[in-house]
């Protein structure tokens, strides 16, 4: 999860109205749906809006609401209440609407929120709660693990993110072990700072980008 800009959004959304229509297959249409994926495309690219794994196959993707049309009908045709979530079960959007009830206030919201402020995703796969930061962040920090469940200890995410991490972390640790074998070496900070700029738009940069952070 990292933060999000959300930009205007698909001007079919504005032909719907709570309390008038209702979410369907044809509601909104193949196209408009067509269209609203191109705009979200361009607020979270071909990634997960929580996990951040790859959706660009749309079969592994479903329009995601935030906050659940059962519990905030109002929002149901709202562009800023709608991401593109992966369709895993164990995981992100599908999990967190079968979790019962809690406040929708308490989670995270990547365009809202910015999720470094509350994570620190480590080279085994796994997702920390940043240190330091206060009793209500902890809490916000810890349910939107619960309800997304993005940090299961044994889950298939920690083992997508641990194996997109190592490629880049043995990398990194190399140059390490070189630079303190040889201090002189020059160009290290660019090194990294190349890596995290062209992994950006890659699944799981977050966790990339973290793990490269901490070698230095």
């Amino acid at each position: 999860m990292h933060k999000l800009v959300r930009g205007e959004g698909p001007r079919c959304l504005t032909r719907y109205q709570h309390g008038v229509h209702n979410w369907s297959l044809n509601s909104p249409t193949r196209e408009e749906r067509g269209q609203i994926w191109n705009h979200l495309k361009s607020v979270h690219d071909s990634r997960c809006a929580y996990c951040e794994a790859d959706i660009s196959n749309r079969g592994n993707a479903h329009l995601e609401h935030f906050r659940q049309r059962d519990r905030f009908p109002q929002g149901t045709f709202a562009w800023s209440n709608l991401f593109g979530s992966c369709n895993r079960e164990e995981s992100c959007g599908k999990f967190k609407d079968r979790c019962g009830k809690y406040d929708h206030r308490v989670l995270i919201k990547p365009d809202d929120d910015n999720p470094d402020d509350y994570f620190v995703f480590v080279s085994d796969g796994t997702i920390a709660v940043r240190a330091g930061i206060d009793d209500v962040s902890r809490h916000r920090a810890a349910e939107t693990l619960r309800i997304f469940n993005l940090n299961a200890q044994n889950g298939a995410l920690r083992q997508m993110r641990r194996e997109a991490v190592r490629p880049y972390r043995d990398t990194a640790q190399a140059l390490m072990d070189m630079f303190i074998e040889d201090p002189e070496i020059e160009g290290l900070q660019t090194f990294f700072d190349e890596e995290i700029q062209k992994t950006a738009h890659l699944p799981f940069s977050t966790a990339i980008r973290h793990s490269l952070s901490a070698c230095l």
